[in-house]
């Protein structure tokens, strides 16, 4: 068995959702869309795999906002029709904070820049703490979005979405990939370093933080991956017929 990790940038890595799906068996393939000499420019053109060939797909977090078709159109867009083709032929996603987006706009809802950012460890909302318990879980986004109609709400916070089923779609707002290495390959980004100190947000907390909760935090993303490839991955397709468009002009390829 397969599954595609889909990372929009170089410092996107699974950590125990890795384990996680090789637990199970499941060889983890990779496919990077922005190289790092690019992540300043990230309008490029991906040459994706054919993602109905796959037993699951993963897409992953990105610095980027899925309503940014100007901005990143050129892979966007082919993204978001791969991944709602992929859904409708009943192949399970699993979508992460940006991944977890991607499917929101790909199945019909919408995305925009939220009106407060999370990030951090926090608790939310779940309608369903058998497949999503309260956590806490870690959130790092800028973005939020409206469910798609005739998704299934599963988990909320007081300021975004933060899961949905919908056929074998599971969509999150959060990250259950975090865990101190995970954290460490994002904060080598020297932008994300710069905002975190902008904003008040300590680093060094953060990462006691994540290093105190990682253990109990891998037992919830296990128990995660396990609760989708049993519910989620085997139930019933629901099918979309939404047209996927740019919502802006695109720039072309330098």
């Amino acid at each position: 068995m397969r599954a595609l990790f889909i990372e929009h940038d170089h410092v996107s890595i699974g950590g125990p959702i890795w384990r996680a799906f090789e637990k199970h068996g499941y060889q983890i393939e990779r496919f990077q869309i922005v190289p790092q000499n690019d992540y300043y420019q990230p309008n490029v053109v991906a040459n994706f795999p054919d993602l109905t060939q796959y037993d699951v797909i993963v897409p992953m977090g990105a610095p980027w906002g899925v309503h940014e078709d100007e901005r990143i159109g050129n892979w966007l867009l082919p993204e978001l029709q791969k991944l709602q083709a992929a859904h409708n032929a009943g192949i399970p996603i699993f979508g992460i904070c940006f991944g977890g987006q991607l499917m929101a706009r790909a199945l019909g809802g919408s995305v925009e820049p939220a009106k407060e950012a999370e990030i951090g460890w926090c608790e939310v909302e779940s309608n369903d703490k058998s497949l999503i318990p309260t956590g806490p879980w870690f959130e790092y986004h800028f973005d939020s979005w409206q469910n798609p109609k005739g998704a299934t709400p599963i988990a909320t916070t007081n300021k975004a979405n933060q899961a949905f089923v919908m056929g074998r779609t599971l969509a999150m707002q959060f990250h259950p990939e975090i865990d101190p290495q995970v954290l460490d390959s994002w904060l080598t980004v020297k932008r994300d370093k710069d905002y975190l100190k902008s904003i008040g947000i300590d680093i060094q907390t953060l990462r006691d933080q994540t290093k105190r909760e990682h253990l109990a935090s891998d037992k919830r993303a296990l128990d995660l991956v396990d609760s989708f490839l049993r519910r989620i991955a085997t139930a019933e397709v629901i099918k979309v017929d939404n047209k996927i468009s740019a919502t802006t002009k695109l720039h072309p390829v330098k």
